[in-house]
C-alpha cells in the first residue's frame, strides 16, 4: 500500500520517534479530556484502575501480548518496530499523563478531544511514512487477515469492539468521544497519511541531495 524506504535510518528514526511522540500525545488528550478514549486505551486505563501500574506499562504489557499472538498466528516473529512501538508509546504516555490534567467546561473538553484525535492521527500518520514497522495492534490484524482472508474493516472492527467491551467492563472511560473517535479516526488518517508520505518524502530527499553535494567536493579534491 505505501512504499517501502531503504538507507537513512537515522533520518527515519527521527521521524518515527516525532510520530510516536505526537501520537501518544494524542492519547494522553483522548484520555485526560473526560470526553472518552480509543477503545483500546479504555482498555488500558482499565487495566491500570484495576490492576495498578500505570498505563503506560500496560500499553506495553498488551503489546507484547499481542505480539505473541500475532507470532503464533503468522508463524514468524514480529518485525523489530513492532516492538519499538511498543515500547516508545509506552515510554511516552507514561511522560505526559503526570502533565495533563483534565479540563475544567465543555468547551475545553471538546478541544481537547480534537486536538487528541488530530495528533493521534497525524502521528499515526508520520510514524509509518518512515517505514520502519507498525505496531503490535496492527500486526495482529494483518496476521489475522492473513489467515482467514476477511476484510480489514471486519477485522479491525471485531478487535476494537472486543477489547472496548472489555475496556468498559474494567472500568475504563467510555464516552461519547469514544463513539466519536471509531468515525472519525479512519477519515483523519486518510488525509493525514499521504500528506505525511509527501512531506518525509521531500525531508529525505532533501536530506540525500545535501548529503550529495557535500560527497562530490571531497571525491574531485580527491582526484586532484
Amino acid at each position: 500500500m505505501f512504499k517501502k524506504r531503504k538507507g537513512q535510518l537515522g533520518a527515519r528514526f527521527t521521524i518515527y520517534t516525532i510520530g510516536l511522540f505526537m501520537l501518544s500525545l494524542g492519547v494522553v488528550f483522548l484520555i485526560r479530556s473526560g470526553a472518552g478514549a480509543s477503545p483500546w486505551d479504555v482498555f488500558h486505563v482499565g487495566l491500570y484502575m484495576n490492576f495498578g501500574l500505570t498505563v503506560g506499562s500496560w500499553t506495553i504489557i498488551a503489546g507484547i501480548a499481542i505480539l505473541t499472538a500475532s507470532a503464533i498466528i503468522a508463524r514468524e516473529f514480529p518485525h523489530v518496530g513492532a516492538f519499538l512501538n511498543m515500547i516508545l508509546v509506552g515510554i511516552f504516555i507514561d511522560l505526559f499523563m503526570p502533565f495533563i490534567q483534565e479540563p475544567a467546561g465543555l468547551i475545553v473538553e471538546g478541544l481537547m478531544f480534537i486536538a487528541g484525535l488530530l495528533l493521534m492521527g497525524y502521528g499515526m500518520g508520520i510514524y509509518i511514512s518512515a517505514s520502519l514497522g507498525t505496531g503490535p495492534r496492527d500486526s495482529l490484524m494483518a496476521a489475522i487477515i492473513e489467515k482467514t482472508g476477511w476484510k480489514v474493516r471486519n477485522v479491525r472492527g471485531a478487535i476494537e469492539l472486543a477489547v472496548l467491551l472489555i475496556g468498559w467492563k474494567l472500568g475504563g472511560p467510555v464516552s461519547w468521544g469514544t463513539i466519536a473517535f471509531c468515525a472519525a479516526i479512519g477519515p483523519i488518517a486518510g488525509i493525514a497519511l499521504p500528506q505525511c508520505f509527501k512531506a518525509a518524502d521531500t525531508i529525505l530527499n532533501k536530506l540525500k541531495a545535501t548529503k550529495a553535494e557535500e560527497t562530490v567536493p571531497m571525491d574531485r579534491s580527491a582526484g586532484m
